[in-house]
């Protein structure tokens, strides 16, 4: 088995496939210990079977509380405490329109990591 040394970095013009446009990212001894506990912390956001479904749902555009709550015929007061979840983990922001919140994902990117978990899923 080849070791990874902490010196070995990506070639910056090699992009990630999943990710267009950012560059692949690198063996896992170049980063810092705090940002592998972000990115734990990041997956545990994703990691709940409604957030999974508001995070698709969001995928094709903003959306309130009640049309998730239709959309994935689960309560408001659940609804409301997962998009607090993914709120505070940075995946979803919310703005106020009257007395609606339409929420969006923060980054594209995010979204990704939940079509492969699901397309990977799908094709076992």
């Amino acid at each position: 088995m080849v070791g990874v040394t902490a010196d070995a970095r990506p070639d910056p013009a090699v992009e990630d496939e999943h990710s267009p446009g950012r560059p692949a990212p690198g063996p896992v001894a170049t980063r810092p210990r705090a940002t592998l506990v972000a990115a734990g912390e990041l997956l545990r956001a994703l990691s709940a079977p409604i957030r999974i479904a508001i995070v698709l749902q969001l995928r094709d555009g903003e959306r309130c509380v009640h049309e998730l709550v239709d959309a994935l015929d689960v309560t408001q007061p659940l609804i409301s405490q997962h998009l607090k979840v993914l709120k505070s983990a940075g995946v979803v922001d919310g703005e106020r329109h009257g007395r609606e919140v339409l929420y969006r994902l923060v980054d594209e990117h995010l979204s990704h990591i939940v079509v492969d978990a699901v397309a990977h899923v799908e094709e076992e």
